[in-house]
């Protein structure tokens, strides 16, 4: 069972060690994120951005918490317009393969629809990541083209409609 939180300030500490102790790890099939997010300032100033589009309707953050509480990944909906969103995601090494990526992407695509009032979802993957094509899948997302993702061959997904009324869902 994973649970999903809406990113908070005091949030900041737990995430930044999760990305230091992932960066290898999600650097094999996505752009790495660069020096500078990892500095304590670089960071600081990230977070407090993130919050700022999360508090102007923008964009919605979550991390994903574990059994015991321990930050393990973390699932965000970029650029809400129009009743649709961009989904990225990532789940540390170590929760890796045990389903919770599929487990947070749905819980996201609920509170998409039934929270946040969306109606697609989009997303990208790299084309050397098979683990998270799947994940999509598993989540009704259909591949709709290639893409690029920081310079590397992508797939493009969509996940429409998001219908979860009466325990409904379309996926």
């Amino acid at each position: 069972m994973v649970t999903l939180e809406p990113l908070r300030a005091d949030h900041a500490d737990a995430l930044l060690a999760f990305e230091w102790a992932n960066r290898a790890y999600f650097a094999r099939t996505v752009p790495d994120r660069g020096d500078a997010y990892f500095t304590a300032a670089g960071f600081a100033e990230r977070h407090r951005a993130l919050l700022a589009e999360q508090h102007a309707g923008v964009c919605r953050f979550h991390v994903v918490l574990g059994k015991e509480g321990e930050l393990i990944g973390r699932v965000n909906l970029m650029d809400l317009v129009d009743g649709g969103a961009e989904l990225g995601y990532r789940i540390g090494e170590r929760a890796a393969g045990r389903g919770v990526a599929t487990a947070a992407v749905a819980q996201v695509c609920r509170l998409a629809a039934t929270d946040y009032g969306l109606t697609s979802l989009t997303a990208v993957t790299t084309l050397d990541n098979p683990a998270s094509m799947r994940v999509l899948a598993r989540n009704g997302f259909t591949r709709v083209g290639d893409t690029t993702v920081g310079g590397r061959p992508g797939v493009r997904h969509i996940r429409r409609p998001l219908d979860f009324r009466a325990g409904r869902s379309s996926a």
